[in-house]
């Protein structure tokens, strides 16, 4: 093994985990390779709890799951009940999106409980924000993950080499996001030993991190970090933005399952994304240790 491996405790007596024996998934349900986060975005992720990928989605895509949207939000009755949800029609697809298995394997997954037809984490979560002018609220919350219970999901844990971002938040942005529009972000408060100052509390205050970016953009945050929505200002779209969570295999935050007819329909490995929540013998398609 080499040095520049992290040193990680395996579960048994303290010895050292050998990254060498992880079998993490290397396709995605869809077959589609898994892409890994560069060293960059590694560093910039562990930094700062968050990342901008900008541009993932190409505009067929954004035009077809944003039409999706619309009768989601505006005519619901008009789909099957189980089709109801973000994880339906060609929304589908971002559940296990190249660059979500790609970050999650490596922030998020316990290697143990994952193989080549298993994802070693969950999604619990997933929703759709459609925002129209002024809808949206400022509502500065979570932060300071170092110091959080492991059973609080909402917790960062890192040593030299390796992180754990715990609850972790996916949010593809469907429509461009402009200045004054989009999730507020305080780089670095998942690793804060103080509490926050008053001045989060002034939406326009310089210790709030914003983004710009084009359709299709994909923003993954540690829920660790202290952020915030704001109200929508742009008069000339919406923000359509599917906001999804994703977790260990071993905690759950939300009280929330996909409807068990559209679970069924899934490939099987998307379907272990959705799996219980336990450790012992929780391995799809194989012997967990």
């Amino acid at each position: 093994m080499s040095d520049n491996h992290a040193f990680v405790i395996d579960k048994n007596l303290g010895a050292r985990w050998d990254e060498d024996t992880a079998d993490l998934p290397t396709t995605n349900s869809e077959g589609l390779s898994v892409i890994d986060p560069t060293n960059e975005q590694k560093y910039l992720f562990d930094m700062r709890g968050w990342i901008l990928i900008p541009g993932v989605l190409s505009e067929s895509d954004c035009t077809e799951m944003k039409a999706f949207c619309e009768q989601l939000h505006r005519d619901p009755d008009s789909l099957q009940e189980h089709e109801r949800s973000v994880l339906a029609g060609p929304l589908q697809k971002l559940t296990d999106h190249p660059h979500v298995v790609g970050f999650m394997n490596e922030f998020v997954a316990y290697p143990g409980l994952s193989n080549q037809e298993c994802y070693g984490f969950r999604q619990e979560s997933g929703s759709l924000f459609y925002r129209e002018v002024g809808e949206g609220i400022f509502n500065p919350h979570n932060g300071n993950g170092m110091l959080r219970f492991p059973g609080d999901s909402h917790l960062y844990r890192c040593t030299p080499g390796k992180a754990n971002s715990g609850l972790t938040r996916v949010v593809w942005e469907l429509n461009p996001i402009t200045e004054g529009n989009g999730t507020l972000l305080i780089s670095g408060s998942h690793k804060a030993v103080f509490p926050a100052p008053e001045t989060i509390q002034l939406p326009d205050s310089p210790i709030w991190d914003s983004y710009t970016c084009p359709a299709g953009s994909v923003i993954i945050f540690t829920e660790a970090l202290t952020h915030s929505g704001r109200p929508w200002i742009n008069t000339e779209y919406p923000r359509v933005a599917i906001f999804s969570c994703y977790n260990t295999v071993s905690s759950k935050w939300h009280n929330w399952d996909p409807h068990p007819d559209l679970l069924a329909a899934m490939p099987p490995k998307r379907q272990t994304l959705y799996r219980p929540v336990h450790v012992s013998g929780n391995l799809v398609g194989g012997e967990s240790h």
